[in-house]
């Protein structure tokens, strides 16, 4: 393992600035304690001198004692002809009594004489004093030169004075930001190699966005060329299209080509570090998210699972184990008999050792996808389906007869009922229930009339529906595909229905649900 590299998590600042993404101060301080568990080295958590959230999130990380992490916060340069010790942003920093602090300060002379309307050698002053200011106070201080690569590229030789003017300030390190997200890998590499060797004595970190979708690339790149730090958000989150992610950051910097980011017992948590903040967050997990994604080592082709059997290595770039991920192999009309027997292996089901079964299942998965089903986003459905192919599922109930009623009256309201009839071995029970629409009608007239058989019936859910129209030519007769997400206190699993009737297809999706319930193990 060669040298460390410095991860510092700006998601708590920067990463709010995305779209639909807004922490409260608690949440905020979850998350930090989160990230201090993972070994993250610094934890930006906001700008002390922007809102009182971010002043009060301050006040509880440091009541909650975060030692594990440099707490870091965030500000600005003073403002042009304010004296450092008069600007209310840089007491506001230090106000927030953590150990280290960043400041940004602009690097591109367009920024300087166009949008902040101050002569270029104010900029440089404001740049030296606000951080000669800060290490006088005792401050570990870190320097974000804004819009560096752009800066450079148009004016290299006033952007170079910029960062001289930090460093006779006595920063500890300058971050080269590529705040619009532009910069092409090799460009940037380059740029970042260049600045090394003019500024070998100070540490480099680099600041990417991913609004060419490199950030990731480009981060990469900065370290191969020199930089010690990287900064980034998890999950990417961020304004426009984002931050460089740090949790691919770090699995390609430390798996990939060998430079340490975190301890090797903390790295297997990079997958639940990614949920836990896309759920405070309440941004779904994106499935295909590289190394932590549910579909990052999903396979689904008969060949790849034939392959990745006999060696896992021939369709996976990593083992999954090492980020916390696990292997998935999704069943569905392109599946071969490997498919079959890894989930059955999975599940825990016997099949035949002459290959009979698997073949069996695999005719019938292709002819129902064929008529509009989806395994492989329904498991609960698939395992009642191979077990029935196979004589190992024995159902629990028998429908007798459903009737469903929807009424709608003139003033608008809708009341729907729904009348059921199941056998239970011998015995018939009746019931009626109402709901809100027939589905749930249905739904509550079958779990009333199976509580009396099965009682555990009670502590399972539904917790999400979906219909899809397949193909819409019939328009309201075209088919559909009824989703069903359900849960109990311990697992969650989904079921599939397909039919013209939209009742019929719920009905299906329902009872493959509780089907799949009442055959779960005590």
């Amino acid at each position: 393992m060669k040298e460390q590299v410095l991860i510092y998590d700006t998601t708590l600042r920067d990463g709010t600035q995305g779209e639909q993404i807004s922490f409260s101060a608690e949440e905020k301080l979850r998350i930090a304690q989160k990230l201090a568990e993972l070994g993250i080295h610094y934890i930006e958590g906001g700008w002390p001198g922007s809102n009182p959230k971010d002043m009060r999130f301050f006040q509880m990380a440091k009541e909650a004692g975060l030692k594990t992490a440099g707490l870091t916060a965030f500000g600005s340069t003073r403002r042009a002809n304010v004296l450092p010790e008069k600007d209310p942003n840089l007491e506001a920093l230090l106000q927030a009594e953590t150990r280290t602090v960043t400041i940004f300060g602009k690097s591109w002379d367009l920024h300087v004489t166009e949008i902040l309307g101050v002569p270029l050698e104010e900029n440089l002053a404001m740049i030296f004093d606000s951080v000669k200011h800060l290490k006088s106070r005792g401050k570990e201080v870190i320097f974000d030169a804004e819009h560096f690569f752009d800066g450079y590229k148009a004016n290299p030789q006033y952007t170079l004075k910029t960062i001289q003017a930090a460093i006779s300030g006595e920063a500890d390190v300058i971050v080269l930001c590529d705040t619009n997200g532009g910069t092409m890998v090799s460009d940037l590499s380059e740029i970042v190699e260049v600045i090394s060797k003019s500024f070998p004595d100070i540490p480099l970190g680099v600041h990417a966005h991913n609004d060419c979708g490199l950030a990731v690339a480009n981060s990469v790149a900065a370290v191969e060329a020199g930089a010690k730090m990287v900064q980034g958000t998890i999950n990417g989150y961020g304004e426009r299209c984002g931050n460089a992610d740090l949790i691919s950051v770090i699995a390609n910097l430390q798996l990939k080509i060998g430079r340490k980011c975190l301890n090797e017992s903390k790295i297997r948590h990079l997958t639940e570090v990614s949920r836990y903040v896309s759920d405070i967050a309440n941004i779904p997990p994106l499935n295909e998210r590289s190394f932590v994604g549910s579909s990052a080592f999903a396979h689904k082709g008969g060949i790849h699972v034939s392959a990745i059997l006999k060696k896992p290595i021939a369709y996976e770039h990593i083992d999954p184990g090492a980020v916390g991920n696990k292997r998935r192999v999704l069943v569905s009309d392109l599946s071969g008999k490997g498919n079959i027997k890894y989930k059955a292996k999975e599940m825990g089901l016997a099949l035949g050792g002459n290959g009979y079964d698997s073949q069996k299942i695999v005719k019938e998965i292709k002819r129902m996808e064929d008529q509009g089903y989806q395994f492989e986003a329904a498991e609960g459905s698939l395992e009642l389906l191979m077990k029935k192919t196979t004589g190992q599922f024995r159902e629990p109930f028998s429908l007798v007869s459903l009737r469903v009623i929807n009424e709608k009256n003139r003033d608008g309201q809708s009341i729907s009922q729904a009348t059921i009839k199941i056998c239970v071995g011998e015995e018939e029970e009746i019931t009626a229930a109402e709901g809100n629409g027939p589905v749930n009608a249905i739904d509550n007239a079958l779990r009333k009339a199976l509580s009396k058989f099965y009682p555990k019936i009670k502590e399972m859910r539904l917790v999400d529906f979906k219909v899809r129209v397949l193909e819409g030519s019939g328009g309201t007769a075209a088919r559909v595909r009824v989703l069903i997400e359900s849960r109990d206190g311990k697992d969650i699993w989904n079921t599939v229905g397909v039919s013209e009737n939209i009742i019929e297809a719920s009905w299906q999706a329902l009872v493959d649900s509780i089907y799949f319930k009442l055959s779960k193990p005590c």
